[in-house]
């Protein structure tokens, strides 16, 4: 009877977690995709301690979008991590119409990548990692390609290379001195 109430207790106190969590990504309007989970075990006296670590991507589909990586020893806290992390990390994607400006090209490491711009209606053509990150970000129509690693870490760093790379054609204007 005892450990039916407390199961029962621990139940209602999750979901009204889940509720808690649910209203404050509401509030942010943030959307948050997982890219990818790993898992590692340390072998002690006892036996193996697993801890988790996970790579999230947090964007707002308006031109804004973060990464972070977060570890611990739940897969739950450590997504709860990434995307706080993530949100710090947020970066400003320069949107032309419904594509990127102009074609930029960007490494990290073993992962290289590749981002043009494409003509109204084409959609988004690219890769997981970068679908993920492009689409978060509010590109609707983009031609990425992912070249070497396709490690989930080393390609969203590289493309965050990339989007940084990235200038408006207002911030070249200005740089030139033509405004």
């Amino acid at each position: 009877m005892a450990i039916e109430k407390a199961k029962n207790e621990s139940a209602v106190k999750a979901s009204e977690e889940r509720a808690f969590n649910a209203s404050q990504k509401e509030a942010s309007g943030d959307e948050e995709i997982v890219l990818s989970i790993k898992r590692c075990a340390k072998v002690v006296k006892g036996g193996k301690n697993m801890s988790f670590g996970a790579l999230v991507v947090v964007g707002d589909k308006n031109g804004k979008v973060g990464y972070g990586y977060g570890k611990a020893n739940e897969v739950s806290d450590a997504i709860r991590k990434a995307g706080e992390a993530a949100r710090k990390n947020m970066v400003v994607v320069p949107v032309c119409g419904s594509t990127v400006p102009h074609t930029v090209e960007a490494k990290f490491r073993g992962s290289k990548v590749l981002i043009r711009p494409a003509s109204e209606g084409t959609g988004m053509i690219a890769g997981g990692t970068m679908r993920a990150i492009l689409g978060l970000a509010g590109v609707v129509d983009v031609l990425a390609k992912s070249l070497g690693s396709s490690n989930p870490a080393n390609v969203a760093k590289a493309t965050f290379a990339a989007i940084k790379m990235m200038h408006s054609k207002a911030e070249v204007l200005e740089k030139r001195g033509k405004i």
